[in-house]
């Protein structure tokens, strides 16, 4: 994450570690950064950190903020610059801004068990027997456990629920059964439509 380190003279080369947001420096106890010098204001400047960099604003503080020398209300900073409160020398070491998202390990049941006929018990549902696989993780799943997406047209998605990835039935898309009436409208339906027509000529 960012950091500056106070150069002055009675700081120890003090390391200042900024946090995501907004940074309140000053001498007043309620800053998130309290430094004590009498050229520094109760609330002097900010510090704001974001992903897209870090920038310095003035608080109205009476001797001022300085980036590079030149007093300034508010800019951006960059690694290398000397960032001065009153008389308070910061180097700025570093911008960087680092957002750790925790891992989480969840639990991977046991192995589906294998019925004499071939098929699959769900791992979750002892009861149920698995109809799903996921192409990504290759988790085999029942009817519980799969997560249904519904889209425009009233097609349906099926997506695991560990890595929401598409799943696929097991032993692949059975066909679809034809009617006798879709086989009745394909090829009966337009003799019909020619008699009508015909008969109101």
């Amino acid at each position: 994450m960012a950091r500056l380190i106070i150069k002055s003279d009675g700081f120890g080369d003090q390391v200042i570690e900024l946090k995501l947001g907004v940074n309140r420096f000053g001498r007043s106890s309620d800053n998130d950064f309290r430094i004590e010098h009498p050229t520094i204001s109760g609330r002097h400047c900010e510090l704001v950190l974001a992903n897209d960099g870090l920038t310095v604003r003035d608080c109205d503080s009476t001797n001022g903020t300085f980036v590079e020398g030149q007093r300034t209300r508010a800019g951006t900073l960059q690694a290398g610059q000397t960032l001065s409160l009153g008389d308070v020398e910061l180097a700025v070491e570093t911008t960087d801004v680092r957002i750790s998202i925790p891992t989480f390990d969840l639990p991977r049941p046991a192995p589906p068990v294998v019925l004499p006929d071939g098929a699959l018990i769900c791992p979750r549902h002892p009861d149920f027997r698995a109809t799903h696989q996921c192409n990504n993780c290759l988790e085999v799943l029942c009817e519980k456990c799969v997560h249904r997406l519904r889209r425009r047209g009233g097609k349906i998605l099926k997506l695991c629920p560990i890595c929401s990835h598409v799943c696929a039935p097991l032993g692949g898309e059975k066909p679809k059964k034809k009617s006798l009436l879709g086989f009745f409208q394909k090829t009966v339906k337009l003799p019909f439509i020619r008699l009508r027509k015909d008969g109101g000529e």
